[in-house]
């Protein structure tokens, strides 16, 4: 995917045909000259080498020659989730592209007992598409061919009581951090980190997860703690860096 001048997402590796939105950002805004390389991806795993055939290419799915047969990566393990509490404004956004850049597989969007932030029921379907959207853009950017899953509003009760994996049965807890001022180091036994508003976690949430992790030695805001949690989560599993022993926790 390196040799490509630009990367894309498309429903059928078989016939990568690019939406009307996609192929105006190759041409007008990357500007791409027919014959470039661009990797299109499935965005589970599989992607192969196609040659720009510029936006005027007769037919529909045109736009794209496969010059090579897709090539499927595997999904690196373990996931990593990070979720962190809803914020005003734009900083949700920031938070999904910076952790999509940084390699998380599980971008959850959480409401905790100090969020000052809502969203109404009406308006959260609509700030949860775009929030995705936001993470396939960052995704293309950073020539990911996995995309991740950006999912929520889920309240902190929900999401403790359902384990690190989301799913039925799960020990409360297990797996997933909460991440303090003055918490442990980060290892991947913890490969899912929640971040809380800048208002703090109360004494109900902080008993509510055992396992307490730091992100440095200042107060962040959310959205900062979150991009410090993927990228460090992100380089234990790449073995960029190496965990702390346990006889120095």
């Amino acid at each position: 995917m390196r040799r490509s001048v630009a990367h894309v997402f498309v429903d059928d590796l078989d016939r990568p045909a690019l939406s009307d939105k996609d192929v105006h950002h190759l041409a007008r805004v990357l500007r791409l000259r027919v014959g470039e390389l661009v990797s299109a991806s499935d965005g589970r795993g599989g992607y192969r080498l196609c040659e720009w055939a510029g936006p005027a290419a007769a037919g529909a799915g045109r736009h794209l020659s496969p010059l090579e047969s897709p090539t499927f990566e595997a999904q690196p393990a373990p996931a990593l989730t990070v979720a962190f509490a809803l914020t005003k404004g734009e900083h949700p956004a920031l938070a999904v592209q910076q952790l999509t850049e940084a390699g998380a597989d599980r971008i959850l969007v959480m409401v905790t007992d100090r969020c000052v932030a809502r969203w109404d029921t009406s308006g959260s379907g609509r700030q949860m598409d775009r929030l995705r959207e936001v993470a396939r853009l960052a995704a293309m950017q950073s020539r990911r061919c996995w995309l991740p899953s950006v999912e929520g509003p889920v309240e902190f009760s929900k999401l403790v009581g359902a384990g690190a994996g989301g799913g039925p049965g799960a020990a409360a807890g297990a797996g997933i951090a909460l991440g303090v001022p003055d918490g442990l180091p980060l290892t991947l036994a913890t490969p899912t980190v929640l971040i809380g508003p800048e208002g703090g976690w109360t004494d109900g949430e902080l008993s509510a997860v055992p396992n307490h992790v730091g992100l440095g030695p200042h107060v962040l805001r959310a959205e900062t703690a979150a991009l410090a949690a993927g990228v460090l989560l992100g380089a234990l599993r790449a073995h960029l860096v190496a965990p702390v022993p346990p006889r120095l926790l």
